[in-house]
């Protein structure tokens, strides 16, 4: 399974800039339509995926280009008094994408169950991508509630809306986390190691966690949690560190900014690159039988080490001074402050370590990650001093 999505992968470029007849002639199309033409069943199959614009969409484009090879993708927004298409506005562009209306977006919410039920019964996907949520944890802390109902409820309402229909045969992907460990029981963290979720975020996503498992055994839903560890990509939302830190290294570097305020800079995460994660969650659903994975690099690193790279991109060393929210970092050789600890962006209750174990997934799935921590970096900080060259105010 995985040599096919390598295939249709390695071919993407030219896909996307070529023609539809390239695509048709890749070896993975074939053997979806023989297998379809056999089964006396048409090969158009549907997508449907949420969360499509939102925080989590870093991995939008991704999903769209590894999806396309199905011809439909429905994805659902929430309406809003602008326009929040911004991350997927590019992929209009694309010839194959724009001429063959492979990409249909409505209108929806996690919260309106009525509305779920009447996509899901007129779209009849046969994959389900749940990446909608309140995806920020800190924010989580000041509406719990709002949280709880659309990372919580909301994955109920999906899940309920796929019996209400009668879909037997789909197959459902929930974007789980691995904030779900929290204050950790063991290291590496696995897919048998107790939860134990330190906001209102990450006990949001235990329940859906559960009610996934619960479906599946109750029902036979075809149900797959992705347990992934930070995954980053330039289309990350800009308040998340990762961002926020390559983002304020391209402007220090252009000249439009002198520092970086900053919470706990000791704070550990496993991060990979999203497109990584998303041929993981693709994945999943080409299994036989359902099951539930960790997604992650197995390396550790801190928020600390993550600004120190991102700078040696633009050719300055970080050196630290002081400690604790008296901390500051500067540049070695000019001297200037370009990191301050800001109390404000500390979490209530933190998660100081995480680093999963994905030997599950690199065994039954054929998983494993391509891109290093830094590898990863440079490619952040470069995408953004590019895109502040263009644009300064972006």
């Amino acid at each position: 399974m995985q040599s096919g999505f390598n295939e249709y992968c390695s071919l993407s470029a030219e896909v996307f800039t070529g023609t539809v007849n390239h695509l048709v002639g890749t070896r993975w199309f074939k053997d979806n339509m023989d297998d379809s033409m056999e089964n006396g069943t048409s090969c158009k199959k549907v997508a449907l995926v949420t969360g499509i614009c939102g925080q989590v969409s870093i991995q939008a484009e991704d999903i769209f280009r590894l999806l396309i090879a199905e011809l439909k993708v429905h994805g659902i927004i929430r309406r809003s008094s602008s326009f929040n298409t911004g991350r997927i506005e590019h992929l209009y562009d694309d010839p194959i994408i724009h001429t063959s209306k492979a990409v249909t977006l409505h209108y929806g919410d996690l919260s309106d169950c009525a509305c779920l039920t009447n996509l899901i019964s007129t779209i009849r996907p046969c994959e389900i991508y749940n990446l909608a949520a309140q995806s920020h944890v800190k924010v989580s802390f000041d509406i719990p509630e709002y949280t709880s109902d659309i990372n919580a409820l909301g994955t109920l309402r999906l899940l309920s809306a796929i019996r209400a229909c009668g879909l037997t045969d789909v197959k459902f992907y929930q974007a789980s986390s691995s904030e779900l460990f929290g204050k950790v029981q063991e290291i590496p963290q696995k897919e048998t190691t107790p939860f134990y979720p330190r906001s209102p975020y990450a006990v949001a996503k235990q329940y859906a966690y559960w009610i996934v498992v619960n479906y599946r055994e109750a029902y036979g839903i075809f149900a797959c949690n992705g347990i992934l560890f930070n995954h980053e990509s330039p289309r990350r939302g800009e308040t998340f560190v990762t961002r926020k830190i390559t983002r304020a290294v391209a402007k220090i570097h252009l000249g439009f900014a002198e520092f970086v305020e900053l919470g706990n800079l000791n704070a550990k995460r496993d991060w990979g690159y999203a497109r990584d994660y998303v041929e993981a969650m693709w994945l999943m659903l080409q299994q036989d039988e359902p099951d539930d994975f960790v997604i992650s690099t197995g390396e550790t690193h801190s928020v600390r080490e993550f600004v120190e790279l991102a700078f040696q991109c633009i050719g300055e060393k970080i050196v630290w001074e002081g400690k604790n929210e008296d901390e500051i970092g500067r540049d070695e050789k000019s001297g200037k402050v370009r990191v301050k600890v800001n109390p404000k962006f500390f979490r209530p209750a933190e998660v100081d370590l995480l680093v999963g174990d994905s030997t599950k997934a690199k065994t039954v799935l054929g998983w494993k990650p391509t891109v290093t921590f830094p590898e990863l970096t440079r490619m952040m900080v470069d995408s953004d001093i590019e895109l502040m060259k263009k644009n300064p105010m972006a």
